[in-house]
């Protein structure tokens, strides 16, 4: 194994996150569902980032993500399928930190799907990575909560 491929060890699907940890995979999916937009990071050809808007669909166990046709991160993706997601961000409330929603990251692989009739792009991704991290209670922390596929949940406190 050479090339991006050899440093990834585990992956795995959006359901597969679900059975293993279904209070966890409900919360990321939240906070991906505040907004419609998010947004995503590839890599262009050259290796630098591109940062994107894009819409999430969390559909029959799948997390997947789509683009016009001819999007330049659809082209990123075919090249090298490594992305990262991030939920649309919401403001920590000033008069009540810790009743905030948290923010979600999930990083993975993607796959790209059969195009539909209109041309455009779909990928299913699998997973290398969730995480969440949210204002802790008392509110004088963050709690960082990841999952990694075979690893499992894990979960750290920020001072």
């Amino acid at each position: 194994m050479s090339g991006w491929a050899a440093i990834l060890v585990d992956m795995a699907w959006w359901s597969d996150l679900v059975d293993e940890e279904p209070d966890f995979a409900e919360r990321v999916r939240a906070r991906f569902a505040v907004r419609k937009h998010g947004t995503m990071a590839t890599l262009r050809r050259d290796g630098s980032p591109r940062i994107s808007g894009t819409e999430f669909q969390f559909e029959d166990g799948d997390l997947r993500l789509g683009g016009m046709p001819g999007a330049l991160k659809a082209l990123d993706l075919r090249r090298d399928p490594r992305v990262a997601l991030h939920c649309p961000t919401e403001d920590t409330p000033e008069d009540d930190p810790s009743s905030w929603g948290g923010d979600a990251k999930i990083a993975g692989i993607a796959h790209e799907l059969p195009a539909p009739e209109d041309g455009s792009h779909r990928f299913r991704i699998e997973l290398t990575e969730a995480v969440l991290t949210r204002v802790g209670q008392p509110a004088d922390h963050l709690v960082i909560e990841s999952w990694h596929p075979g690893r499992g949940l894990r979960s750290q406190r920020r001072h």
